[in-house]
């Protein structure tokens, strides 16, 4: 039996992420507590307004056109540029519709920059630690399982340790730049959703600018249908690229917008 060892290299990849993950939001709370005095509320209804929206209400629809509506499903998820623009679309909708709901209802007394901030560092925070936490966690868990080897050892009797070790491989085949990568993608990803969350604040703050909430939308169903489709064309790196790109466009949109009103 051939013996299988995660580098160190990878290793540190899936501890950087893991510690972006779920140190990342932590942090951003604290630093937002802190540094602009914003409430605590507002990081818990971006944590709920995620998990509702993107996680519950979001996914039932998959559910539905992805795999029950016969054609219209067999289309979808055999052409991939449909897939990327209804994904994205349906990810601009649902999480922007959240945010802004929860924004005009249950932060009607309260909704400031501060507390816009401190929003988007939960709403983002909770999809970095679901995402990419419970991932490196499953992932660092298996690594340190393999090279003890007691994985091997926990096993059923008489199960193709091979065929297992196999499934596995990208734990050491993959270079560890990319375990390093899904860190840095989920610092980008928080930082878009805490410039949507300001572009929203000021849709549900200055009526005169609601157009702002569909630009959160269409930024939000770009980013996502953009990525899908560099990632199926191109490589992973390059998907990267293109989301850096996207948070720097959004977040001087974010600027301007705030200078206007300021």
């Amino acid at each position: 039996m051939t013996m299988y060892t995660v580098p160190a290299g990878n290793i540190s990849g899936m501890v950087f992420s893991l510690v972006v993950a779920i140190g990342g939001p932590i942090g951003l709370c604290i630093f937002i507590r802190r540094k602009y005095k914003a409430d605590m509320l507002p990081f818990f209804l971006g944590c709920g307004t995620f998990f509702v929206f993107a996680l519950v209400l979001e996914q039932l629809l998959h559910l539905v056109v992805l795999f029950h509506l016969g054609t219209v499903s067999d289309q979808l998820m055999g052409n991939i540029w449909l897939y990327a623009v209804y994904g994205g679309l349906a990810a601009g909708l649902f999480e922007e519709t959240g945010r802004f709901l929860t924004m005009k209802f249950l932060m009607k007394k309260s909704l400031n920059q501060e507390n816009a901030l401190m929003y988007g560092a939960g709403h983002g925070g909770l999809e970095a630690t679901l995402l990419m936490g419970l991932t490196s966690i499953n992932n660092l868990v298996r690594a340190v399982m393999i090279n003890s080897g007691a994985l091997v050892s926990a096993l059923p009797e008489g199960a193709d340790v091979e065929q297992a070790l196999t499934t596995l491989s990208p734990l050491w085949t993959v270079p560890a730049w990319q375990f390093y990568l899904g860190g840095v993608e989920r610092i980008m990803a928080m930082a878009i959703h805490i410039a949507l969350s300001l572009l929203v604040y000021q849709a549900v703050r200055y009526r005169k600018r609601g157009y702002l909430f569909f630009l959160a939308i269409l930024f939000h169903f770009l980013i996502n249908m953009v990525v899908v489709l560099i990632a199926d064309y191109c490589s992973v790196a390059m998907a990267e690229v293109s989301t850096l790109i996207g948070t720097i466009l959004i977040w001087s949109v974010v600027w301007l917008s705030l200078r206007n009103n300021a």
